[in-house]
């Protein structure tokens, strides 16, 4: 079967993220598999370009991973007609000006999240992308990339297979302790606690959030969170003080509509100043009337209600059940891929087959409303109603 070339603009690669899961593990692997497959067999692969501010930087990255193209020129990038998809990691603050850029260059546009730092340009920048794809044909898309987790995906499976019966509640648990930086080296860049630079906990992790929640659980329909600054101080990347201006974690109440139209609770701790003492750095709990689960980033544990024990409330005497190993491992049937590669094969399909493709820029904008609504309910210290999102 023939092989199809895809001319791929990578901006922003040389961070964290955009690095390790959307250059190495997704790109790269997906051309070391011989490309995507599409549904008629033939395959399609990506040629990306890669381009930042650093030279040298981006030089060295794309030498590493055998890139034969790279560059600082952006709007030559954009030019070029060969190259029909971009792809943003960089910046939040940026990003909305940088999609809109390549929209209006003709270029299909994929991006992490969130999409915007506030609802008005997420709006802005969706309906852009919306028009482009009515009047043009242009694809979009953000990344949603925790729908593709291996306990998430085990967890939507108990829910499709009606496990739970009913069900009733969400618990979720993130975060893990970043270091400050005067003792250990810190493990997050420094700008994720300054709010002027695009930092904090409500604004990366809630848009994350909505999309778990409006797709495994429920629409949500309104929140309550009180966010804080734990630790005032940090030391930076060259090991300087500075202090810290954005949240570092959040605690939140929101209300679903689950998909049997009976309401859920869900409750969401996230904090980068917590130890951990769970099975992963997240946790999902999910109890319903017929079952229960535990989802981690890669298993995922259930109890049914035939099988739920009977504890006994004695606080005289030293409990001797052992909770853990009453719950049930759900098994791996199938291998699961790096998520993050997984939603990439999906867009890649999207715009060479024009194959369905649900993870739009304005599913990324409901994850900016829930942003914005939930620094809402802690500055105005109130529930914040989470209405129907029109882009």
């Amino acid at each position: 079967m023939a092989v199809k070339t895809l001319g791929l603009i990578m901006h922003g690669v040389t961070g964290r993220m955009g690095m390790n899961q959307h250059l190495i593990r997704s790109i790269c692997a997906i051309r070391a598999q011989g490309g995507v497959v599409l549904s008629n067999g033939e395959r399609v692969m990506p040629d990306p370009i890669l381009i930042g501010r650093n030279a040298e930087k981006i030089e060295a990255l794309a030498k590493a991973h055998g890139i034969a193209r790279w560059g600082t020129d952006l709007d030559a990038a954009l030019a070029n007609p060969a190259d029909t998809v971009f792809f943003d990691a960089g910046t939040t603050q940026m990003r909305p000006t940088l999609l809109a850029k390549a929209i209006r260059a003709g270029k299909h546009v994929y991006c992490e999240k969130p999409i915007a730092t506030n609802l008005n340009e997420a709006v802005e920048i969706a309906r852009l992308a919306q028009e482009a794809s009515q009047k043009r044909g242009l694809k979009h898309g953000a990344v949603q990339d925790k729908l593709f987790l291996p306990g998430l995906r085990k967890l939507d499976m108990l829910r499709r297979a009606g496990f739970f019966g009913r069900m009733l509640s969400v618990r979720l648990e993130f975060g893990y302790w970043v270091f400050e930086g005067d003792l250990q080296p810190i493990q997050r860049p420094s700008w994720n606690y300054r709010k002027e630079d695009g930092g904090g906990m409500i604004l990366d992790m809630m848009c994350h959030w909505r999309y778990v929640l409006d797709n495994l659980f429920g629409e949500v329909k309104a929140v309550s969170c009180i966010g804080t600054t734990h630790i005032p101080q940090r030391w930076d990347e060259a090991g300087q003080p500075y202090e810290c201006t954005a949240d570092d974690a959040a605690y939140a109440t929101a209300e679903l509509t689950g998909h049997n139209g009976e309401p859920v609770i869900a409750q969401l701790n996230m904090s980068w100043a917590t130890r951990v003492n769970r099975d992963d750095l997240v946790t999902f709990h999910v109890d319903g009337t017929h079952g229960s689960a535990v989802a981690t980033l890669t298993g995922c544990k259930a109890q049914s209600r035939v099988n739920t024990p009977r504890p006994v409330w004695n606080p005289d005497v030293k409990q001797t059940m052992n909770f853990a190993e009453q719950w049930q491992d759900v098994p791996d049937t199938q291998v699961y891929d790096n998520g993050f590669k997984i939603q990439w094969e999906h867009f890649i399909r999207h715009v060479v087959e024009d194959a369905p493709y649900q993870w739009t820029l304005p599913e990324g904008a409901k994850g900016v409303q829930l942003v914005e609504a939930a620094l809402a309910s802690w500055s105005e210290r109130r529930w914040i109603d989470v209405p129907a999102l029109k882009v």
